[in-house]
């Protein structure tokens, strides 16, 4: 037992002592004697007293000098720092060993005093041994956002039925190298509705992430109540909460850290709408970015019009014979994200006309073939050079493409004419051949065309 035990044990005993008389007393000194192995005088004496340790008036003096840590020094490098349990029973014969190789002096008391030194002794002197030792510099804790603070943890409900609640999420166009700029596409679903929006960005500065999410707006038939993210800091900042918050009175949600599930319904479609399309390969000019646009709005109206979407009605548990769990799911009839917004009567009677007439209007198989002409002349496409620097301000939106944008998403095309803007779908011509059939997929090419970038008239021949 150790002295704080002992101690311990005493002070139970004491008052059974003190009450007792002296058969019974004679029987507890007996029974202390055996669990403690104290003398019977000195129990008396301990009993009768506070039992409160004395504090040690003169401090022991240094066993082991400057001679046995400088040996231990030695001894400890060249193990490779072992631990003290390890090296403590190991000491003599390495010193001596060392000593054969020339890297240290041993001596008999040396050799004894390392025979007999402790475990405790051998960590202590370790313990100081490291505490002088120059370390490596530890790298502080990032500090957590403190915008997420004040965003709520949420996530939109399966079964939300009004439209305008959204999940948002970027794809990063990186390919195998996440460094410099390069394209991200921002894409927000609507639950309810299974409505799609995509936008290309280059870079996920503050200032890229708003224009991004001012495209969608100017496009979008409805109104944006809830915007639901995940915590990065392209979501969570004061600039982008004050473009949802204070600008468009929009509520925000973030989902848990590290819980993709939150998310579910971006998330797929991030595979199905975009990886599968534009794959893992890196895009990372403007051309890239004002080309992935032209995409994103073909495809805004080849899958918000055309891809009818299947919507979780239902969901349950359910427990075979054998007894296996397992969720089964029902789903309801297939329609159109628009078919399901015109259902919930968000729409007025003249933005749901001139939508359905856009739609009979549009011949999905040939948009469809356009949509497969400018991934394949995206993916030709060459990438940054080391030595030259993008203009990110030429993706920006300009005045007069907010104004044919907001136009093209009143469905009728009341702008100037002139030449084809960025944000609205580009003619492509179409190659035949001499009985009038088309020649398959590639059979569209990007007619030449002039774009307008601020302020500057560059002609892109393709």
């Amino acid at each position: 037992m150790t002295i704080d035990e002992r101690r311990k044990y005493l002070r139970l005993v004491k008052p059974r002592y003190a009450q007792a008389d002296r058969k019974e007393k004679k029987w507890l000194l007996d029974e202390a004697e055996l669990v403690t192995g104290l003398h019977r005088k000195s129990l008396i004496r301990l009993l009768n007293s506070n039992l409160k340790r004395k504090l040690r008036r003169r401090q022991r003096g240094r066993t082991y000098g400057l001679a046995v840590q400088a040996a231990i020094q030695v001894i400890s490098e060249s193990v490779d720092y072992i631990c003290a349990e390890r090296l403590q029973p190991n000491l003599v014969w390495l010193a001596e060993h060392l000593a054969n190789h020339g890297e240290m002096e041993v001596t008999p008391k040396l050799l004894a005093q390392l025979d007999e030194i402790s475990i405790s002794s051998v960590r202590r002197i370790l313990r100081r041994l490291t505490q002088d030792q120059p370390r490596l510099p530890h790298k502080k804790p990032t500090a957590a956002n403190q915008v997420s603070k004040r965003v709520p943890i949420g996530k939109i409900p399966w079964d939300e039925s009004k439209p305008g609640h959204f999940e948002a999420d970027l794809v990063h166009h990186c390919g195998l190298v996440p460094s410099g700029h390069y394209v991200h596409t921002l894409q927000m679903i609507d639950v309810a509705t299974g409505w799609s929006e995509r936008v290309a960005m280059l870079g996920r500065s503050s200032r890229a992430m708003k224009d991004g999410f001012r495209r969608m707006l100017i496009r979008l038939p409805f109104t944006v109540h809830q915007v639901h993210t995940d915590n990065g800091s392209e979501f969570l900042n004061d600039s982008l909460l004050h473009f949802w918050q204070i600008d468009n009175s929009v509520t925000l949600s973030r989902g848990r850290p590290y819980h993709k599930n939150d998310q579910r319904f971006v998330e797929q479609k991030n595979d199905t709408l975009v990886r599968l399309y534009l794959g893992y390969d890196r895009l990372d000019t403007v051309i890239h970015t004002i080309t992935m646009n032209l995409l994103y709005n073909k495809m805004w109206l080849f899958y918000n019009f055309f891809q009818p979407v299947m919507r979780l009605v239902d969901k349950q548990v359910v427990t075979s014979q054998t007894g296996q769990r397992r969720v089964q799911r029902r789903h309801d009839v297939p329609r159109t994200p628009f078919d399901r917004l015109c259902e919930t009567g968000v729409l007025s009677p003249e933005q749901q006309s001139e939508l359905v007439a856009l739609r009979q209007c549009t011949n999905p198989r040939q948009l469809r073939e356009e949509i497969h002409a400018l991934i394949d002349h995206i993916l030709s496409l060459p990438g940054a050079a080391p030595d030259q620097t993008e203009d990110v301000f030429k993706t920006f939106l300009t005045d007069q493409e907010a104004e044919r944008l907001k136009w093209a998403a009143g469905y009728v095309d009341k702008s100037s004419k002139g030449n084809d803007l960025p944000t609205y779908p580009q003619p492509l011509r179409r190659l035949t051949n001499r009985n009038g059939k088309g020649k398959g997929v590639n059979q569209f090419k990007v007619k030449e065309c002039s774009v307008t970038l601020s302020n500057e008239r560059t002609t892109h021949r393709r």
